[in-house]
């Protein structure tokens, strides 16, 4: 039997052999095939197929793009968005993008608003335009000091995110300079606290903090808004940062890209860890649920419920929706979820205080009611056709586990408000399946899988094989159900981050993170990070 039909006819009786192997530990003798659900793609439904011919790997210093795709960059880490003279950050990541015309049920796609991410600031590269140069070591230390200013401010104001503005003109995409929306959110900006944890001891009394950081992936919520994931908790000990307080981040953030006026939000009851993304859906009975992966080796996966429905005719009733409710860990052993709740669970009452300290502290409060310790959970989406949730397990050399996997979740009933679910392997990392270290992920309408790759290859350490982070397609049903085919190879030093289609599925917009030498900073020699689009053909 080949790889893909293995991993088709994979259910809870197999699914212990792939766990052992993969790092997701031993699951339990209750997880027998009685509990698996009606089954999702299994190859024999919609004829989902590559619309493109695949590339091969390459160390190519160029986003190399299937044949007749081409791309243009609209947005670079320094440009300038505003008259304020706001600049486009850095290590461009997540991208959602907003048809102009969203708040009247529109689907425009040739104009809108995007809203980037921008995970974290890179000394070495401003150090070079400041002309600083001493050691990094030497320079962290005085930037605790509160010297060095010029370098602080660069850092502060390369991470958070953009809202930007940006008009497909003559056949490519553009930032249009508008001081209505665009607009930054970076590492000084006020940001209020939300939920059980605002104003408490465990954020040291905060309401209000200061600025976001390890802005990573994210996700859009039903009322068109953007929320950014902050998956580091500790930027101040790695930075160097004064006066930094790591209570205050880790949390998810909600920004109204269309209301400048509307205060950007860390939304406490979504819990505090390394979060990667935040993939909205909807209950059966109208809750909202948010999915997000823990980004370190060894954390869990996570939902939170709202406690009240979500409003289809009124956009500003939904703003609160993610104040209140219930934060789950999965246990894949059980294959249940297990809630994080104070009140109801005596061990929790015996290592905490109250709700806010164990959402504060997220990660331990998981452990502890026995959620189960995964490999780099990363981007999470749910499936536009069945409903299935896909997790992104980018790896864990800790495990033995280097080239990571997908899992698939089947929420029991298809309802995402279930305690319980089922789970396969999708797809499986390395050298049989040809994509390794997955990351951020992607649906396009028809429910084609778009991934993209996080790994550092050498061309004499383990990845060497692999070449360039790549861009790849994989349809979750039909006669190619589970086979990835490349679509994109980057630039050299990089990863391809943060794929977003446009409604209409003829522009794919994609960042391009870190590049080593590849669009390089005027008089200087690293690459920019950057926003690009990609038009051409099909994308679905």
């Amino acid at each position: 039997m080949d790889r893909r039909l293995f991993l088709t006819y994979v259910g809870s009786g197999t699914a212990a052999l792939v766990a052992a192997s993969t790092g997701l530990g031993v699951l339990s003798d209750t997880a027998d095939a009685k509990k698996h659900g009606k089954g999702h793609g299994k190859g024999g439904g919609k004829p989902l197929t590559t619309p493109f011919k695949p590339i091969d790997r390459t160390w190519e210093n160029d986003l190399v793009l299937s044949k007749g795709y081409r791309y243009n960059i609209v947005a670079s880490y320094g440009d300038q968005i505003n008259s304020k003279g706001e600049i486009f950050g850095d290590a461009a990541d997540l991208t959602v993008y907003f048809p102009i015309d969203s708040l009247e049920g529109g689907t425009d796609s040739e104009e809108g608003l995007i809203w980037v991410n921008h995970e974290f600031p890179e000394p070495g590269n401003y150090m070079e335009i400041l002309g600083i140069n001493e050691s990094y070591d030497t320079v962290k230390e005085k930037l605790s000091q509160s010297k060095y200013p010029e370098l602080l401010e660069m850092e502060k104001v390369a991470v958070g995110g953009s809202v930007i503005r940006v008009k497909k003109e003559n056949g490519e995409w553009k930032m249009v300079q508008d001081d209505t929306y665009n607009r930054r959110v970076d590492g000084k900006t006020p940001i209020q606290l939300t939920g059980p944890a605002r104003g408490s001891k465990s954020v040291k009394g905060a309401t209000t903090v200061e600025g976001s950081l390890g802005n990573c992936s994210g996700g859009r919520t039903l009322w068109d808004t953007a929320l950014s994931c902050e998956e580091n908790t500790e930027y101040g000990d790695d930075y160097g940062w004064p006066n930094f307080t790591d209570e205050h981040y880790g949390w998810v953030v909600e920004v109204d890209p269309f209301d400048a006026s509307k205060p950007v939000r860390k939304h406490t009851a979504l819990g505090r860890f390394a979060h990667e993304n935040a993939a909205m859906g909807l209950t059966k009975d109208g809750k909202v649920v948010v999915y997000m992966g823990d980004d370190s080796r060894d954390e869990c996966f996570y939902k939170f419920v709202s406690e009240k429905k979500f409003n289809k005719k009124n956009r500003n009733a939904n703003f609160d929706l993610l104040e209140k409710g219930t934060l789950y860990v999965a246990n894949l052993g059980k294959q249940e979820w297990i809630a994080l709740d104070y009140a109801a669970n005596p061990a929790l009452q015996k290592e905490f205080d109250d709700q806010a300290d164990v959402l504060t502290n997220a990660r331990k409060a998981a452990k502890i009611v026995g959620g189960t310790r995964l490999d780099r959970p990363e981007d999470v989406e749910i499936h536009p056709e069945d409903g299935s949730v896909f997790l992104s397990l980018t790896n864990n050399s800790d495990h033995g586990n280097f080239h990571g996997q997908i899992i698939r979740f089947v929420p029991e009933n298809d309802d995402h408000g279930s305690d319980s679910f089922t789970f396969e392997v999708f797809v499986a990392g390395g050298q049989q399946s040809g994509i390794t270290c997955p990351d951020n992920l992607h649906f396009d309408s028809k429910g084609n899988l778009w991934v993209v790759e996080d790994f550092a290859a050498t061309e004499d350490n383990m990845y060497a094989a692999y070449k360039n982070c790549g861009v790849f397609m994989i349809p979750t049903d039909g006669k190619e159900y589970g086979i990835p085919h490349q679509f994109a190879s980057g630039p050299q030093g990089s990863e391809v981050t943060g794929p977003w289609l446009t409604p209409d599925e003829k522009t794919l917009f994609l960042d391009v993170q870190h590049p080593s030498t590849w669009n390089p900073y005027p008089g200087q020699k690293f690459g920019r990070s950057c926003l690009v689009a990609i038009q051409g053909g099909r994308f679905k």
